[in-house]
């Protein structure tokens, strides 16, 4: 039975339940009101209606037709026949999140939480974005262009810029058109600085391994997890007043990363479900239990990942700054780079590899009018990387 068949069989069942619950209320007084417990044992009823036929699958079958499924639809809008199945029970849920695999390992976004987990460590994930100067909002779909992708390409994420006297900030949101920082579909913002130098990345999670915290980053752990905001990066752009010092300058201080995670064996610990309005009432745990080491023993503090953008070489033809962004970029602007992991500074116990330093870890690039490439990859994931672009949006006057 196809995946639309079984939807239309449980649409058609419960209109058929439905209908039958209210020609057994017409039958009464047309004063008479239901009691809520009559409702909450109808609504249960006829949840186990719906379940009751799912769920007493054998765990083997379901497995199979699962594994059929998730390993056809590689593609949206296909790839939503994967997410229809986590829809049918809470078993069907459990089987799906199994089967479907991290983007780190299988290279595909297919759930939101997907969005805060890191890229494939072999190939990047290449996506676009889309900027409506009227109104300010920008939109990353997944695909490799508008061209090619047309009415297939997958909305992933969306920001509007908002101004303020003190910076500007952009809102992150999973939805369109939704950007109301009170909604669960609000997950982080990027706020910068007057002079548009430095810009925060905050999010609704704390960081996922043991660092020693400022201060200014510190949240209570009391505070409900809807409306606490964690610094999870910072942004900074080099001072380039009298415009001698070439291209942007600019360096990314993930704080959610540490720096063992490009190394050999290194691994992110990433968020496996997001923070919402469910769980505003429950008192979430202080920081220190995120983190990877314990209050008991004795644990070591890590080093954030440092990111730099990769310098261009000068181009004596062209007369113009070059990089190699291998035909994902076809328009020249400031705002194109690449990032790359910084070296190790001195003093510090930190082994970086050479190639690591040469990998490109994100890249982003104009390729028509208000329409720009995003191609990103492990460690970062599909916010960092979104968070990171949208600071080459803002106006900074005094870095070019």
């Amino acid at each position: 039975m196809s995946l639309k068949k079984i939807v239309r069989e449980f649409r058609e069942k419960k209109s058929n339940y439905c209908y039958r619950n209210k020609a057994i209320g017409r039958r009464g007084r047309r004063s008479h009101i239901a009691p809520e417990a009559s409702s909450v044992s109808s609504s249960s009823l006829s949840n186990e209606d719906h379940q009751s036929i799912w769920v007493d699958l054998p765990p083997e079958l379901l497995l199979d037709i699962i594994h059929r499924i998730e390993s056809g639809q590689t593609t949206w809008p296909a790839r939503r026949d994967v997410v229809a199945c986590a829809s049918v029970c809470k078993s069907w849920r459990e089987m799906t999140k199994e089967v479907a695999k991290v983007p780190e390992l299988s290279g595909l976004l297919t759930f939101p939480n997907s969005l805060k987990q890191p890229g494939p460590r072999d190939a990047p994930i290449q996506c676009f974005i889309q900027r409506e100067r009227a109104t300010g909002i920008y939109r990353l779909y997944l695909g490799l262009s508008p061209a090619l992708s047309g009415d297939k390409s997958k909305l992933l994420l969306s920001a509007k810029r908002v101004r303020r006297a003190t910076g500007a900030e952009f809102v992150v949101s999973l939805l369109e058109n939704d950007f109301s920082r009170s909604s669960s579909n609000c997950i982080g913002k990027l706020r910068s600085n007057f002079l548009g130098t430095k810009f925060t990345v905050y999010g609704n999670q704390p960081p996922l391994f043991n660092r020693k915290l400022p201060p200014s980053m510190q949240v209570s752990p009391w505070v409900s997890p809807s409306s606490s905001s964690y610094n999870i990066a910072s942004i900074l752009y080099e001072l380039n007043v009298l415009r001698t010092r070439g291209p942007r300058r600019m360096q990314c201080i993930m704080n959610n990363i540490p720096v063992s995670s490009i190394q050999e064996g290194g691994k992110v610990h990433s968020p496996t479900e997001f923070i919402n309005k469910e769980n505003k009432k429950k008192k979430i745990k202080p920081l220190m239990d995120f983190c990877s080491g314990n209050l008991d023993e004795e644990s070591v503090v890590e080093e954030p990942l440092i990111l730099k953008n990769k310098s261009p070489r000068w181009h004596e033809q062209l007369q113009c700054w070059c990089l190699n962004f291998k035909g994902r970029v076809t328009v020249a602007s400031v705002k194109n780079f690449q990032l790359v992991a910084a070296a190790a500074e001195e003093g510090k116990n930190v082994n970086i590899p050479e190639e690591e330093q040469e990998r490109v870890i994100l890249q982003f690039g104009k390729i028509g009018k208000d329409i720009f490439t995003m191609d990103y990859r492990y460690p970062i994931s599909a916010f960092q990387a979104f968070a990171i672009c949208l600071s080459s949006f803002d106006t900074k006057p005094v870095c070019e």
